[in-house]
C-alpha cells in the first residue's frame, strides 16, 4: 500500500512500517488445551506459572505450547490433541484416554497459565523435561525453552544443557509445591530472564 504525495500526482511515498498481529485470540486457542493427561489419570501433575515481561509485569495475552514424553521416556505418536468428527466435521477435542503429550494454553488476565500432564521420563542423557514454546505480543519470533522438574538431583547435575548454562540453570528448573504441582515462571527479559534456546 502506498500514499500519494499531495505535492504531485507522480510522487508516491511508502506507507510507514508497523507491526500487525499476531492475533492469538482467534483460532489458535482451544478449550481443554491445558488438560494434557488423560482424564482421571492417577499420576497427573500440574505445572503452572506466569509469563512476565522485562519489567516483571504479567502478560495477559501470551500463548504457551508444551510437549512432553510419557513417564517411561517414550514419545507419544497419537494423533494431535484436536480431533474432527468424521461424520460432521465438528471439533471433538481430546478423547480423554490417549496421552498426546502436547497442549496449548493461554495466559489469563493476570498472566497466569497452567497445564495438567504426566511427569515426563528421562530420554537419553537428559534429565526429564517439558519442551515449551512461547508466543506473546512484542515477539516477532516465538521462543523455545524447557521446564525441568526437580526430584532427581543426579540427573539434573548431569544434564548436558543445564551444565552449559551455568549459573542460569535455575531459570529452567521448576519449583515443587504441594499436591503434585510445580511452579515455573517465564521471564521474557530483564533480571532472571529465562534461558531460551535456538534451533538450527
Amino acid at each position: 500500500m502506498t500514499i500519494t504525495d499531495p505535492s504531485g500526482p507522480d510522487q508516491v511515498l511508502p506507507t510507514p512500517s508497523h507491526t500487525v498481529g499476531p492475533f492469538y485470540g482467534y483460532a489458535l486457542p482451544f478449550r481443554g488445551g491445558e488438560e494434557i493427561a488423560p482424564l482421571g489419570h492417577p499420576d497427573t501433575i500440574t505445572v503452572h506459572g506466569y509469563v512476565l515481561d522485562g519489567d516483571g509485569d504479567p502478560l495477559p495475552d501470551a500463548l504457551i505450547e508444551l510437549w512432553g514424553p510419557r513417564p517411561d521416556g517414550t514419545v507419544p505418536h497419537v494423533d494431535g490433541s484436536q480431533r474432527r468428527d468424521p461424520a460432521t466435521g465438528g471439533h471433538l477435542g481430546r478423547n480423554g484416554v490417549e496421552f498426546t503429550g502436547w497442549g496449548r494454553v493461554q495466559t489469563d488476565a493476570n498472566g497466569h497459565w497452567y497445564a495438567r500432564t504426566l511427569r515426563p521420563g528421562a530420554r537419553g542423557r537428559n534429565a526429564p523435561y517439558l519442551s515449551v514454546c512461547v508466543f506473546a505480543r512484542g515477539l516477532l519470533v516465538h521462543l523455545f525453552t524447557r521446564i525441568y522438574l526437580p526430584g532427581d538431583e543426579a540427573a539434573l547435575a548431569a544434564d548436558p544443557l543445564l551444565t552449559r548454562v551455568g549459573d542460569r540453570r535455575d531459570t529452567l528448573i521448576a519449583s515443587e509445591e504441594a499436591g503434585g504441582a510445580y511452579r515455573f515462571d517465564i521471564r521474557l527479559q530483564g533480571e532472571g530472564e529465562t534461558v531460551f534456546l535456538e534451533f538450527e
